[in-house]
């Protein structure tokens, strides 16, 4: 039996605003387009738990100013997190002194536990914004069985 278990953070989140709301005549640029944040601390929400998806609380952003910039710092939380456990098993039987059968089974993500990416950051997309849009792989099994001779 063999295993590989795997928890990490997601990958961080860019906070946007699609437009040229800072009038420098580049549409939707990630560097200078950013919503003004109030300071209030962000709510995180289990995606599994509520039907909208929703990961991040958006009340605490708003528009940036026409020809200002915002204050939302670029990247300054994660998306979400990675739960990760793989299985592998392996068994060789001897049939006769040059015989033999080995079975194989592989299984990536063995609990099927979703794995959210996509968190929609565009500030002008409220329809999304702060939604998650797309998951990793589900389940994946894969078995063999070999006769040696």
């Amino acid at each position: 039996m063999t295993g590989i278990t795997r928890f990490t953070t997601g990958f961080p989140v860019t906070i946007y605003e699609s437009g040229d709301h800072g009038l420098i005549g580049s549409s939707g640029s990630a560097y200078i387009d950013q919503p003004d944040y109030n300071g209030q601390p962000i709510t995180f929400m289990n995606p599994r738990a509520n039907a909208s998806q929703q990961y991040f609380s958006t009340d605490q952003f708003s528009a940036m100013p026409l020809g200002g910039t915002g204050t939302a710092n670029r990247r300054f939380f994660a998306g979400p997190g990675f739960n990760n456990w793989d299985l592998g098993l392996h068994k060789s039987t001897r049939i006769t002194e040059t015989k033999s059968v080995d079975f194989r089974a592989e299984f990536f993500n063995i609990f099927n536990h979703t794995q959210f990416t996509g968190v929609q950051s565009d500030f002008n997309n409220p329809a999304v914004f702060g939604d998650v849009t797309s998951a990793r792989a589900p389940r994946i099994g894969q078995m063999a069985l070999t006769f040696n001779f």
